[in-house]
């Protein structure tokens, strides 16, 4: 067993009040639905609810990989809803949410990698709940450029891939990525849709160093993503990958002010950080109107 590190002051999540989790719950697990707040045990579910957003978490609650720092249960995935699109669109309009994120396990065992849901699931929203903007956080697909043209097309206004962590903590974090094929699928997605805007995000405390934080800043830049997250790493369990520090506030601070200064256009930092915290406002400052849609094209070609 890995010990857990003693939380500092700086480290406080907020107890989601009751209603907004019992108006979240009835609009998801009661209807089949799951919500990465808390099959990863988001410290921001507090916060979270009180502004009436959440994360949906598409294609089962099991993930095909099994990364060192992820409390998401992996194994024998379940069988992919036909029916999870529209159930999804149907909440994000009932709970009339602005901005939505939909996020999912990995699904290696899927020939598309579950592109086609992530697609169907941006299309039901768009259809469901015309002035909600949609952001998808997808894995890597495989390195696949059919699977990410196929999310591409549905149009969500903003794509997210998270790197994580820097390219040297792969190995020890993310066992089945690769730094590598994770930054070619942000840079395909500038060259695919340019209008999109594009986003990563990743967690510190894991041991990584301040100079391979820059370097991976410059790399999402060269790559062509405009924002970023980042938060502190905490572990779920004794199990998984233990916390190697606790970054202190300035450094986020710090951060973000380096983030911005290496060409990032906009950077969200703190501890308690991750990759869809005010996702929202992030959205709004943005100007993401869902109408702005129909007027860009989708990529052409297979």
């Amino acid at each position: 067993m890995k010990p857990f590190r003693r939380l500092p002051p700086w480290i406080r999540s907020q107890i989601p009040p009751a209603s907004a989790m019992a108006e979240i719950r009835s609009r998801t697990y009661d209807q089949g639905l799951a919500t990465v707040c808390k099959e990863a045990r988001c410290p921001n579910q507090g916060t979270c609810a009180r502004r009436g957003t959440a994360t949906f978490l598409i294609l089962g609650d099991r993930c095909t990989r099994d990364c060192a720092f992820c409390a998401v249960r992996h194994g024998v995935p379940s069988a992919v809803r036909e029916d999870e699109p529209w159930q999804v669109g149907t909440s994000a309009a009932a709970m009339g949410l602005k901005h939505v994120v939909v996020t999912s396990v990995t699904r290696d065992d899927l020939p598309d990698g579950g592109a086609g849901q992530f697609a169907r699931t941006v299309e039901a929203i768009h259809e469901r709940s015309p002035g909600t903007s949609v952001e998808v956080l997808i894995p890597d697909f495989q390195g696949s450029e059919e699977a990410l043209r196929a999310v591409i097309r549905a149009r969500p206004e903003v794509i997210n891939h998270n790197l994580e962590t820097v390219s040297r903590l792969y190995p020890a974090l993310r066992r089945g990525a690769c730094y590598r094929r994770s930054l070619e699928l942000l840079e395909r997605v500038r060259e695919m849709a340019p209008p999109l805007v594009t986003k990563s995000g990743i967690m510190v405390g894991v041991g990584e160093t301040r100079q391979e934080v820059e370097d991976l800043i410059r790399d999402l830049v060269n790559a062509g993503c405009s924002i970023l997250t980042i938060g502190q790493y905490l572990q779920p369990s004794r199990v998984h990958y233990p916390v190697h520090r606790f970054v202190p506030p300035e450094e986020f601070e710090e951060l973000e002010r380096v983030g911005r200064e290496l060409g990032l256009r906009h950077v969200v930092s703190g501890p308690l950080v991750r990759s869809s915290y005010l996702a929202a406002d992030v959205a709004e400052l943005f100007s993401l109107s869902p109408l702005a849609r129909n007027s860009s094209q989708p990529p052409s070609g297979g």
